[in-house]
């Protein structure tokens, strides 16, 4: 699989987390589910730059 590809799986899964969890724990409450989805993208962008990032 080619840089691309692998890049457009670790989106797809970090989407699939940010809407299982918003589905789950924060159906109706706004401020929780912004925070929440902000620290998702935060830890995959810090799991992305810290392993899979090639130099």
């Amino acid at each position: 699989m080619n840089r691309q590809a692998h890049v457009l799986v670790y989106g797809l899964a970090m989407a699939a987390v940010i809407v299982a969890v918003d589905v789950v724990f924060f159906r109706n409450r706004f401020w929780e589910r912004l925070i929440a989805n902000i620290g998702i993208v935060l830890v995959f962008a810090a799991f992305y730059l810290r392993f899979l990032k090639h130099p």
